[in-house]
Order: C-alpha cells, then structure tokens, then sequence
C-alpha cells in the first residue's frame, strides 16, 4: 500500500480537486468529513465521466460525484484479500482504515510494482473491468 494518501475535504470544489490530482501526480483524491474520517472517493475517471461529459459546473463540491458508500481494506490484510475486495466491488483503489483513521491505499499500479506481476494486474484489471460493467467485452490481447 501508498502510505501518503491525498485528501480533500468533502465540500472541496471539483476544480480543486482535479488541481490537487495535477499537482500531487495522483489519480484518485480521498474525500474527508470534517472530522478527517474517510466517506468517498472522487477519481480521474469519475471527473471526465461524472462531470465533464455530463457538463457539471466545477466549482459544485466533489462530494456529489464521488464513489460512495467507500469501499475499503484493512491494514493487515493480504495481497489475496485486497485484490478480490477490488475485483468484488469493480474499483480499482483501496483505501486503507484503521480504527476510523485512513492509513493508506492499495491500486492496481501498487499491486503490479510490488509483485512484478504485469500480467496478474492486467487480469486484475479485467476482472474489476467486468464488475464495474457488466455488459462491457473487455478484450484481452494476450502477452
């Protein structure tokens, strides 16, 4: 997992956090209350799907185009477990909480650097592809 997690409050606007995710080289922004726990996810996708093709203004909050309720993993569990979570619920990010607190993330470019597993990934990929799309003909090139 990414132990350094960017974050936005839930009310931040969605040109902000389109900024922040330029600025910090991220394609995901963890979406806090005011209490700095957890409540959503806004990714690059859910900006170019959610809000720019739909034609939202950006200066709404973030919070209305983020993926919710959040789905998320724990500190201790295993590389197995935190890929069939993400495969399970089509998402391609895992935040990581402990006792309420955001301690990290788990995407799919961490599961390929640290296991060296390009291919697993790919399939990965796939898997989350069909979840989140059902209907959807992902075509697998092969290696």
């Amino acid at each position: 997992m990414t132990e350094t997690v960017v974050t936005a409050g839930a009310q931040t606007a969605v040109r902000r956090v389109a900024e922040l995710m330029r600025e910090r080289n991220v394609g995901s922004i963890v979406l806090v209350d005011e209490g700095g726990t957890a409540v959503g996810i806004v990714t690059d996708r859910d900006l170019t799907v959610s809000v720019l093709a739909d034609g939202h203004p950006v200066e709404q909050p973030a919070e209305g185009h983020a993926s919710v309720p959040l789905v998320t993993g724990a500190p201790g569990m295993t590389l197995e477990e935190a890929t069939e979570l993400m495969a399970r619920h089509g998402i391609r990010r895992l935040p990581v909480v402990e006792d309420g607190r955001l301690t990290g993330i788990v995407t799919l470019s961490d599961i390929a650097a640290r296991t060296g597993d390009i291919e697993g990934a790919q399939r990965l990929t796939a898997e989350i592809t069909r979840a989140a799309l059902p209907g959807f003909y992902f075509h697998d090139r092969g290696g």
